[in-house]
This record gives C-alpha cells, structure tokens and sequence, in this order.
C-alpha cells in the first residue's frame, strides 16, 4: 500500500511538477532574450554618440573595444559602403533603414540583429548620409544565462517532489501501522485464549474494521462455548445409557452373544470417544496446533517396543535425525497416528512379525514416518483403505481416516503401499510449523 502510494504521487507530482516548470523555463528564457536585447539598445545610445561625433578610427577603435567585453557584434555600416566591425556586409534591411531612417530589430538565424541609422550630417536624415549600426544579438547560451535560474528551478522542483514523497510516506504509515497491527492481531486468533480487543489506532476506517473484527470475534466465541456445551451435554447424555446397556450386556448368559456385543459396544464407545474429542479439538489445540514432531513420533513408537518384545516381534526403529522439528500438528494427534499405524500392525499380522519404522526429518523441516511390516499386506484397495468407513475386518474405518486427515491438515500426506516382500507400507509425511 505505501509503494503503491508513493508511486501515485510520484507520478501525480511529476506531471505537475513538468506542467510548472517547463512553462517557467520558457519564460526565462524570454526574459534573458529580453534582457539581452535592453542591453544591446543601450549599447546602441553609446554607440551612436562615438559614431555622430568622431571619425573612423576612433570609431574602430571603441568598436573593438566593446566587441571584447560584450556578448554582442556591432558593426557600422557607412553610406559610402565601408563597415567597421564584424559584420561589414550590407543586405537588404540595412538599406531600408537607411532610407526610411526608422530603427528596427529582427530575427536573423544566428539570434536577433538591431538596425539603428545614424545621420552624420547634423539634422539631415538623407540616406548619403546615415550610417547604420547594427548589433548582433546572439541567442543567450545555457552556461552563461540560463544556468543559474534553470538550476533554481530544478532544485525547487526536486524540494517539491522530496516533500510530496515524505508526506506520501507519512500519510502510508498512518493507514499501514494500524492496518499491520489488526492484521498481527487477527494472526493470534485461536492461537491465545484471551487475546483482547482488536486494537482500534488509525484512521476512521481502520477503527471502523477493528470495531467489526472485535464483533466478529466475541459471536464466534459465543457459537465456540454454546459448542462445547453441547457436546458435554451430548458426552453426559450417550454415556449414561451406554453403561446401563453395557450392565445389560454383562448380564448376558450366552458367552458368544455377550463377546459380540461387548465388542461392537466397545466399538461404539470408542466412536462416541473419538467424536467427543474431535469436537473439543479447536478448544483444546486452537486454530494452529504445533508440537515437535520427531520427538513425539519417536516417544510413541518406542511405547509399543514392549508388546512387541511380548509377541516375539523384531520391532526395529531407525532414527535418522535427532533434531527438534516442530510440525502442525498436536501431541494427542500425533500420538493418535502412530497408535493407529502399530495398531493396524499388531491387530492384523501374526504374532512374531517383523516390524521396521523409519523416522526422520524432510528437506522442507517436516516429519516422515514410515511403518512397513512383514505380513500379508493390506487387505483391501489400498487407495480406499484411508476413506473414512471404509474396512475390511469389521473395524468402524476411523483409524485410518484420522491418521489420513492428521497428516493432511498438517500439510502432508498418507500414502499407503507394500513391501517388496508382500507386507504393507504406510507412509506418513508431517507438514513443518
């Protein structure tokens, strides 16, 4: 906003600034051509008094002295035909001055001539005896003129612009600042649980905006806290009569219909579970989760090293790096992931198979995790095995679908495949903080 603001009135100055003063430094231009042409007519009264009263040398003379010391060429040009000066050469308008005895100044390629008839003969304005004086006005140059008012110009013009800028630059940050502190403001949302009111600084409009965003903010949170009221109320609600129908199920006489139930109502309970926690996830994380990943990931895989020493697994981690890398992702969902994985492993592969779990940190500051087992491999789809629902041995089909949904929000990915051995391979890439 301020380089766009400034260059605004950059360009807007600028036009001004050449609509001013070009105009400005034409008419000085006028007035030293001006002042030039008053200069050459007084030479001119002096040189009409030397050339009325002396001769021809005396007026060679003053001719050649003034000739040196001024910007202009004056010669005199007699009715016999004899000029002193420079310019010796009659023409045309140096004869009709002499016969209309009238002076006159024109324009001549070099810069401006002043023609002045002089009578020698006392009162007597005949042109056999009136010479002429003419002066050459040559156009004024820039280094010897022009320089120093152009110079003045230029300056005033670049004061004028330098001070455009400076209060383009001040008006920028009026509206900059406070628009950079809403926006800092905005960032934390979800990530502070008392975060304030937006700060209202600025320019009416800004305030206006903050005053919005704050109304904004206290309706969501608002709708947040009736949420988590509802979803206590529902956790509070679906536990009661579970455990009266879990009593009911234990009172079962049949061991299979009481196994089977059991089951499916365990599995009902961790669905009631899973859904209760995900609905309390934006109170218990925020908006932006972060938690160091490799750390957790390693932590947890090493939890599940003592049931695989109980079931006679070959159970190897290989950690590739030991750094803190933080991802976008909570603790408890990372921990959900990797129980969901070695789940899948120790639930769905025989006893005494192979395990090797690879964890190490990505070129763009994440975290890969793979899981890779020696058994009969995924059986279903591969590709379909991670919708949610999906399953191929009576499961509920979350497990898979969380882990998927974990990785992806963190900004990585799950991808499922095998072995070259026929075992399944689960590859997790965690996305950085």
């Amino acid at each position: 906003m301020r380089r766009a603001l400034r260059l605004t009135v950059l360009a807007s100055v600028s036009m001004v600034l050449v609509a001013m003063l070009v105009p400005m430094a034409v008419l000085v231009r006028g007035y030293g051509n001006e002042d030039q042409l008053l200069r050459a007519a007084l030479e001119v009264q002096a040189t009409e008094t030397a050339v009325s009263g002396q001769d021809k040398g005396a007026v060679a003379v003053y001719l050649d002295r003034i000739n040196d010391h001024t910007g202009t060429r004056t010669t005199v040009l007699y009715p016999d035909g004899t000029g002193i000066g420079p310019d010796p050469g009659e023409d045309g308008l140096v004869r009709q001055a002499r016969t209309t005895g009238q002076a006159r100044v024109d324009d001549v390629p070099a810069g401006a001539q002043i023609l002045f008839p002089v009578a020698q003969g006392g009162n007597s304005a005949l042109p056999a005896e009136t010479a002429v004086i003419r002066v050459i006005v040559p156009e004024p140059a820039l280094s010897t003129h022009f320089l120093k008012p152009w110079l003045v110009l230029v300056l005033l013009g670049l004061v004028l612009l330098g001070g455009s800028l400076l209060l383009a630059e001040r008006l920028g940050r009026s509206f900059v600042g406070p628009l950079r502190s809403l926006a800092s403001w905005a960032q934390h949302l979800g990530t502070r649980r008392t975060l304030g009111p937006a700060p209202a600084d600025g320019p009416v409009e800004v305030r206006e905006l903050a005053a919005a965003l704050t109304r904004l903010v206290d309706r969501i949170e608002v709708l947040l806290a009736r949420e988590r009221e509802a979803v206590s109320d529902l956790s509070h609600r679906l536990r009661t009569p579970m455990t009266a129908l879990r009593l009911r199920v234990e009172a079962l006489p049949d061991d299979d219909d009481r196994d089977r139930l059991g089951t499916d109502l365990d599995h009902l309970q961790a669905t009631v579970d899973e859904i209760v926690r995900e609905a309390r996830r934006s109170e218990r994380e925020g908006i932006s989760p972060r938690a160091d990943g490799l750390a957790v990931v390693v932590e947890r895989v090493r939890f599940w090293s003592p049931l695989a020493e109980d079931q006679g697994r070959p159970f190897v981690v290989r950690v590739r790096d030991d750094t803190a890398t933080p991802v976008r992702a909570s603790v408890e969902d990372l921990n959900a992931l990797v129980d969901v994985l070695l789940d899948n492993v120790f639930s769905h592969t025989p006893d005494g198979t192979a395990v090797e779990i690879d964890v190490e940190r990505t070129d763009e500051g994440g975290v890969r995790l793979v899981v890779a087992d020696h058994g009969p491999g995924l059986p279903t789809v591969p590709e379909r095995i991670a919708d949610r629902g999906a399953s191929a041995s009576g499961s509920t089909g979350l497990g898979l679908a969380i882990a998927r949904r974990t990785a992806e929000e963190s900004g990585g990915r799950l991808v499922l495949g095998g072995t070259p051995g026929g075992g399944a391979r689960i590859d997790v890439v965690l996305g950085p903080a």
